[in-house]
């Protein structure tokens, strides 16, 4: 197996340590289809979390949380509704967490496994994630940035609510795909 150390020195690769997400610089979004046809987007603005880029890749983690009362499609009703017991239930599940349980690949392209918990409901995913590198910010810091995509049926975390069409199908689609760009800061640079 080839340590992350030697990966850094194969390939542009993240330095070890800590990257705490940047929320000015992270947009956790969503794309779902509505009427059968159309995509909605949308997005958390309150985004947190930490990289962690070990020795030993299989020890490298990830956890993000996303705050559910956060969300935004820039429609005031359908963001209250997303808001309800019918999807998010806000009140009672006041985040969404994402916690890695591997990290597998090579140069720009990554997998990484781990636990979606979505309304108390936990569930294994995949994303496939991209790396476009590290660069030094104007103030002294280290920044690294990525790009994360996968799917889930939105079903699968007991987000049901739906109409049925007269013309056949739903409201709301059960798939939504996920997509995250994030830019983290190198926290050893911070202390």
């Amino acid at each position: 197996m080839t340590s992350t150390k030697e990966l850094q020195e194969q390939i542009d690769f993240p330095p070890l340590g800590d990257w705490a997400l940047d929320p000015a610089h992270t947009v956790a979004g969503f794309v779902g289809r509505y009427l059968m046809v159309t995509k909605v987007f949308g997005k958390f603005k309150g985004v947190s979390g930490t990289i962690h880029i070990a020795e030993d890749p299989q020890e490298s983690w990830v956890e993000v949380s996303l705050d559910t009362a956060s969300i935004t499609t820039d429609h005031e009703d359908r963001d209250k509704h997303l808001k309800s017991p019918d999807f998010l239930d806000v009140e009672n599940h006041p985040t969404i967490e994402f916690r890695s349980t591997g990290f597998d690949g090579a140069g720009e392209h990554w997998t990484v496994p781990g636990d979606l918990t979505i309304k108390g409901e936990t569930r294994p995913i995949t994303l496939d994630v991209e790396y476009h590198g590290v660069v030094s910010d104007p103030w002294g810091g280290r920044r690294v940035a990525f790009s994360a995509f996968t799917e889930i049926n939105r079903e699968d975390w007991g987000l049901t609510w739906n109409v049925a069409l007269e013309a056949g199908g739903v409201l709301v689609g059960p798939k939504v795909r996920l997509e995250i760009e994030t830019q983290g800061v190198l926290q050893a640079d911070k202390e």
